[in-house]
């Protein structure tokens, strides 16, 4: 049996990680468009662009790792019914099981300013480097994120530590909105209090310059002048190379609860290339972009993919988590916080500089956002997953020894 995984990132790896552990002993062929060895992301907007890692660093552990390596290789075509895998120097790679991992892509800018010198993204280990180069071999460079999510606001943290002066600009109000206003309004503070002139509810214009970068010009004729410009408009998944392959895309591969792409046999999706029916949702599809996901997702499609359709195979209900640092915050959210239709303060430490927020969907929590509050999520991970009411995790919560102390005033948002 062959095996081949399309995607070398942290889904893929751990594809043919599982598929190795599960017993698979026949040809595993792993397909990456980048020419590196699978590596770690979160370091690449923290400490690879401060310069505590080096690209070694993030590197993943997989020599001994049974694989033929097809690296600086982009797929760009699948035929299920022939079992086969497209690639871009012409070669039609055949498969009896395939997992596709190809995860996703930077948004770009596409407006006026595009092609300007000094414009980045960062999504590859390749762009962390390029940027880094950047904002060191240029004095006094002035940094411009467009783009306050997870990406942007982990750029800004990152780079005010080297002294780089950051304006942080966003169309929302907030920072990090898809956490919604509570972690959005500490985020804000926080950054400020760092020194980052934050631009919110700005929409962009243009990026102006001769040649190279010099300013953003906002929708309002507000220009923010800038050596370096750091686009961070969120990510798109790469599943172009599937058109016209039968598959489903909604916009990334649809699948079943087995991450078996759907109307498909022996082909199955992970992390952020891939939207499946989770509970939390009611059953509708959910995609996440987030480390975690990708690890268990790719675990999971390497196993099942080896086990076959008629091997013991197991639903992906794992509750989604998710983490960001900046500064000396490590904020962590669990579940679906974009489904809460309210926030509440259920732990907070006196000195402000800790607590857990619970979101909640008729009745029942679907989420919990945290800022320093890394040893309570697991448990609330656990309480989500059981289906708690918001009452009744209050009342868990009155006798928790653990927890550290409700707020004296429960603090309600939305």
């Amino acid at each position: 049996m062959r095996l081949v995984v399309v995607g070398a990132s942290l889904a893929g790896l751990r594809a043919a990680q599982a598929a190795r552990a599960a017993g698979h002993d026949g040809e595993l062929v792993v397909v990456g468009e980048e020419r590196h060895l699978p590596y770690t992301r979160p370091p690449l907007s923290k400490e690879l662009l401060q310069g505590a890692h080096e690209a070694d660093g993030c590197a993943f552990p997989c020599d001994d790792l049974d694989v033929a390596w097809r690296l600086g290789e982009a797929a760009t075509g699948l035929d299920p019914a022939a079992r086969e895998v497209a690639l871009a120097g012409g070669e039609r790679l055949p498969f009896d099981a395939l997992v596709i991992a190809t995860g996703c892509r930077a948004r770009p800018w596409t407006g006026p300013g595009a092609e300007l010198d000094g414009v980045h993204t960062i999504r590859h280990l390749d762009d962390a480097i390029a940027l880094r180069a950047a904002l060191t071999t240029r004095p006094a460079p002035r940094l411009a994120i467009v783009g306050a999510g997870f990406i942007g606001c982990e750029v800004a943290a990152s780079v005010r530590g080297l002294g780089v002066d950051v304006t942080l600009i966003d169309v929302a109000p907030l920072p990090m909105p898809a956490l919604g206003p509570l972690l959005g309004e500490h985020c804000a503070r926080m950054h400020r209090e760092h020194g980052v002139d934050l631009r919110l509810g700005a929409g962009i214009a243009a990026l102006r310059g001769d040649g190279r970068v010099e300013a953003v010009e906002l929708e309002d004729g507000t220009r923010v002048d800038a050596d370096v410009v750091v686009v961070a408009l969120g990510a798109i998944p790469n599943t172009e190379w599937l058109a016209g392959s039968g598959l489903t895309l909604d916009p990334g591969v649809a699948c079943d609860a087995h991450l078996a792409a759907v109307g498909t046999t022996g082909v199955y999706a992970a992390g952020d290339v891939a939207s499946w029916p989770h509970p939390l949702a009611g059953g509708a599809r959910i995609r996440v972009e987030h480390w975690t996901n990708a690890a268990e997702q790719g675990t999971i499609a390497g196993r099942h993919a080896v086990a076959g359709e008629d091997g013991e195979r197991a639903p992906h209900v794992a509750v989604p988590s998710f983490w960001s640092d900046q500064y000396d915050a490590k904020i962590q959210a669990i579940g679906l916080p974009r489904l809460a239709r309210h926030v509440e303060v259920v732990e907070a430490a006196p000195e402000g500089d800790r607590f857990v927020a619970v979101g909640e969907r008729d009745g029942r929590v679907v989420a919990a956002l945290a800022v320093n509050g890394a040893r309570r999520l697991p448990w609330y991970r656990r309480r989500v997953a059981d289906g708690v009411t918001l009452d009744a995790l209050r009342a868990e919560l009155a006798d928790d020894p653990k927890a550290f102390g409700p707020p004296a005033a429960r603090e309600v948002v939305g």
